[in-house]
């Protein structure tokens, strides 16, 4: 049953609490500060530590590790102190003869956040015995016997929010080794940020003026910035009386291509939270494709045009954004791997003499946000999805994927060719998309522009 997130930032509490459940082990948080106690999933759980806990690094020698002396670090104490949280760790509810030298080991696996992170105990006269220490290597490991409950010094060298990942190990009595796998634990030094705070947001990125087919990258910007992340663009367009919601355009940054239909629409951006929640809306935008009464493209390029005919090739500008699923990863866990169909591609020839033509793509890089990724990384197989009679029209050739070896389609791939004699008319083309991406891919929502040319 899903608990409520709570903040604990007083009393007593099994931070790290060490579980061994119907064969698994398990990272907890026993909290003691309500009444009755609980048990909390670390997931539910921030630890704050109060503004009070500033205290000075003493001029000491053995306390160096903790920064120069006099400098302010945040410390909850191996004492219990009334207004500030204890946190300690747990291995009571452990039974004897499960884990071979009955004991577990205790690790901290990663440390983020805006300064460094140490724990340690003291010994009778007063010297640290450290525990852990972000600053000079992880993983750091201690033993903990079962039946264990103690208490530590927890210090924070800069005020902000950190990630304490954790992770128990042991070995069963037959030999058998389990693991909790790595477990996060958030705390926040100082005061807690506000959940509700005023934000304002506002459309970045736009030129005064775009030709048409050249890409559109509007970016919606916070201030101040928060860890808000759902987004919905909407346009309006001349003749609509509302605003009208762009489908699966979800992320900070939407791009597009411009096109003569879009000149003079307005794009906005809103940021929500709890799925439905507006909490901020920012001012349209006025998007100026130059030239707007010319010929346009999509996704694509119009080029060659006669004087008494022309070569065309074109996208519906309704039906121009390839929306692949979301990667999965391959069976053999070495890439990440989508596929799906490029939107029709028309061609329309009606120059004299019926010369023929060749329409060719080529792909830019993926981006989201800063985050880049090769045009290599994505293959097609082209199709002829419809053509004219008397038209001989021939898809071209298999791109495969450039994860191993080759470009992709970040090198020109013929999409189809018409011969000379058999290409007079409209023919659709189109094409089945694969992609590949590396494992180590930063997660986000990648948008690449794919151009298309014909001669």
């Amino acid at each position: 049953m899903a608990q409520e997130k709570v903040v604990l930032s007083a009393g007593h509490t099994d931070a790290v609490d060490v579980h061994y459940e119907g064969g698994q082990l398990v990272l907890k948080v026993h909290d003691d500060t309500v009444e009755p106690s609980i048990t909390r999933d670390p997931q539910d759980v921030t630890f704050q530590v109060r503004p009070e806990a500033a205290v000075e690094v003493p001029d000491l020698p053995a306390y160096a590790f903790l920064g120069p002396a006099g400098s302010t670090i945040w410390m909850l104490p191996m004492t219990q102190e009334p207004n500030l949280l204890w946190p300690g760790w747990n291995t009571t509810t452990l039974r004897s003869g499960v884990f071979q030298g009955n004991k577990v080991r205790l690790s901290v696996v990663e440390v983020a956040g805006p300064g460094r992170v140490s724990v340690f105990m003291t010994d009778p006269v007063g010297q640290p015995l450290i525990k852990f220490r972000s600053d000079d290597g992880l993983p750091d490991v201690i033993d903990v016997p079962i039946l264990t409950h103690a208490h530590a010094n927890w210090v924070f060298s800069a005020l902000g929010s950190y990630t304490l990942t954790f992770q128990a190990d042991a070995t069963l009595a037959d030999g058998t080794p389990i693991s909790t796998g790595p477990v996060p634990y958030h705390f926040v030094v100082g005061d807690l940020p506000d959940p509700d705070p005023e934000v304002e947001l506002s459309v970045q990125g736009l030129r005064p003026g775009y030709t048409p087919g050249a890409v559109v990258t509007l970016t919606a910007v916070q201030n101040p910035v928060t860890d808000l992340d759902r987004y919905r663009w909407f346009s309006r367009c001349p003749g609509a009386a509302e605003f009208a919601e762009i489908p699966s355009e979800v992320s900070a940054a939407y791009s597009f291509t411009a096109t003569a239909q879009l000149d003079d629409c307005q794009y906005l951006a809103r940021l929500y939270r709890d799925g439905d929640v507006l909490v901020a809306e920012s001012a349209p935008v006025t998007l100026n494709v130059e030239d707007a009464g010319a010929p346009a493209a999509s996704q694509t390029i119009k080029v060659t045009v006669g004087a008494q005919g022309s070569l065309v090739v074109s996208v519906d500008p309704d039906d121009r954004t390839v929306n692949l699923p979301a990667a999965a990863l391959s069976p053999g866990g070495d890439r990440w791997q989508s596929s799906g169909d490029l939107r029709p591609v028309t061609v329309t020839d009606t120059r004299p003499g019926n010369p023929g033509w060749n329409v060719a793509g080529q792909l830019g890089d993926f981006t989201a946000a800063q985050a880049r990724v090769g045009g290599k990384y994505l293959g097609w197989t082209p199709t002829v999805l419809a053509q004219a009679q008397g038209q001989g029209i021939v898809a071209g050739p298999t791109v495969a994927p450039g994860f191993t070896a080759g470009n992709g389609l970040a090198s020109s791939s013929v999409l189809g060719t018409a011969p000379a004699g058999d290409g007079r008319g409209t023919a659709r083309l189109g094409a089945g998309l694969n992609l590949e991406l590396p494992t180590d891919t930063a997660a986000g929502q990648y948008v690449a522009t794919l151009t298309l040319t014909a001669i």
